[in-house]
């Protein structure tokens, strides 16, 4: 091994080159295939009538606000704007998601880094001395002997069947789907914020609904003592509306309590502690925008968690290849060399020098059938993934249909409540003409007052809950998320930044 002579170095690199040459022979396991999904011509349910009125439900541009990232803007509301600006900078969660983007990225360094050689430099002084008193040196003088040690040492396993290969291929389908799950995270924390905004200014309204109905049974109750006191109404008319206005006051606490909720709610989003946020009263005035829509064969490009999902299958195909891969020999080659010497003054001479190099090949033989156990789990993985994947698929097209039935019929029952309101109003206002009349008892204008109120809060009901569907339908429909905005193969990879685009 030490010898110097030109044909015993080819002789002993020539084999290594070889193998070098076929590392890219061939890669184990499936080609991948993305998964084939259900996907309908058209939407079910139909289109709210005041979508028609803008510029239609039609394949999104790129200029639309929606499409545009910033989904909220076509509500115009500033406010909301300005909040939802925020969720990026201070959330928690959407930092924790972020993290873990950061750690699925480094994974796909630690494996690229086996395809190549490690490098590693030791040393050691090592000093010994042998027994007088050991076999054939037994009554011998002892000697004292050292040896000293400094090397290098190189090691590497050619990717040959494409193992490696495979696990990188995996690393980096989980860290888009990671960076799909990111995205999704951030829709939805921006959907929540919307919800809870629109809900807490719905309370809003509703206690100012409540509050100007207590200013109407203020006035009515002083109009009923007014007549009390000429003998013209009963005490059992004076306490009915007592009640009538406490009770009322008591709904109007009551909507505090809840709205408070959503304010503490809205500060957790942003980061921040309950006691350092506020929101001021403005009642919910807004109509539902008309959002701009897609056709439903989009609807899988428009969807983070969609699109984490498929990166999912990928990444389970690839592991598939990796566990089919331990079928192969592992061929391993290894080099080292540097100088030995017993002592430090020749130690760095050339007679002092050392080297080894060669291949080594090992197979495991039989594993009692662990290999194969390994590729069918892997294969049920697989499986799993491609059945999640679908399912998502389902599900995103359930949530379209779920809202657009929603904004539909809640427009159509908006029109009906509107008239119900005007018909509680106009007999609120009769019974009244009645009651100061004398015509009848305070009672018909109690109950003509509560069939009002309660109408009119079902009213404002009704305006939440096609403010809320509204964002529940621009989440259904990705947020103006795009495919395009997956990190590439490329682009995941740790030697350039990510491309991380906000939906």
């Amino acid at each position: 091994m030490r010898r110097d002579s030109n044909g015993a170095r080819w002789r002993y690199f020539l084999p290594i080159l070889a193998i070098a040459l076929l590392t890219s022979a061939c890669v184990v396991g499936p080609k991948y295939v993305k998964p084939a999904t259900p996907v309908a011509a058209s939407f079910k349910e139909q289109l709210p009538p005041e979508f028609k009125e803008a510029p239609g439900w039609k394949r999104g541009e790129p200029h639309d606000d929606m499409h545009g990232g910033n989904w909220w803007e076509v509500f115009n509301d500033p406010a909301l704007n300005a909040l939802e600006d925020q969720i990026d900078v201070s959330n928690q969660q959407l930092a924790a998601a972020e993290a873990q983007f950061r750690g699925a990225r480094a994974a796909i360094r630690v494996s690229r880094s086996a395809l190549y050689p490690t490098f590693s430099a030791n040393s050691s002084v090592t000093g010994s001395m042998i027994s007088s008193n050991r076999g054939a040196t037994r009554g011998l003088p002892t000697t004292a002997l050292a040896d000293l040690i400094v090397g290098a040492s190189a090691a590497w396993e050619p990717d040959v069947f494409g193992v490696l290969h495979r696990v990188i291929e995996a690393n980096t389908a989980s860290a888009q789907a990671t960076a799909g799950d990111l995205a999704n995270l951030r829709l939805l924390l921006q959907t929540e914020l919307a919800l809870d905004y629109f809900q807490l200014h719905g309370l809003d309204a509703e206690k100012q609904l409540l509050d100007d109905n207590v200013t109407a049974y203020q006035q009515a109750l002083q109009l009923t003592l007014n007549r009390y006191n000429q003998g013209v109404a009963s005490q059992v008319d004076v306490a009915q509306a007592q009640t009538q206005l406490e009770q009322t006051r008591a709904q109007s606490t009551d909507t505090m309590v809840a709205r408070q909720q959503f304010e503490h709610a809205i500060a957790l989003l942003l980061g921040k502690p309950p006691s350092e946020f506020s929101m001021p009263f403005a009642p919910l005035k807004a109509a539902p925008p008309a959002i701009p829509g897609l056709i439903p064969s989009e609807l899988l490009e428009r969807r983070p968690d969609v699109a984490a999902n498929e990166r999912r299958v990928a990444a389970a195909n690839a592991q598939i290849g990796v566990a089919i891969g331990a079928y192969y020999p592992t061929i391993s080659i290894g080099a080292s060399g540097g100088f030995e010497s017993s002592s430090l003054a020749s130690l760095f001479t050339w007679p002092s020098r050392f080297w080894s190099l060669g291949p080594s090949l090992s197979q495991l033989i039989w594993d009692n059938g662990r290999r194969r156990g390994l590729t069918e789990e892997a294969q049920a993985t697989y499986d799993i993934t491609v059945a999640n994947y679908r399912q998502s698929v389902l599900a995103a097209f359930q949530n379209v249909e779920d809202n657009l039935a929603a904004l539909h019929y809640l427009q159509e029952e908006s029109v009906q409540q509107a008239a119900a309101v005007s018909y509680a109003e106009r007999s609120l206002q009769l019974a009244q003409n009645r009651y100061q009349g004398g015509i009848t008892t305070y009672l018909e204008v109690i109950t003509a007052q509560a069939v009002a109120l309660t109408n009119e809060r079902t009213a404002v009901g009704l305006q939440i809950r096609r403010m809320t569907s509204s964002v529940s339908l621009i989440q259904a429909l990705g947020g103006g998320w795009d495919i395009s905005q997956l990190p590439t193969t490329k682009e995941v990879t740790p030697q350039k930044p990510p491309k991380v685009a906000t939906p």
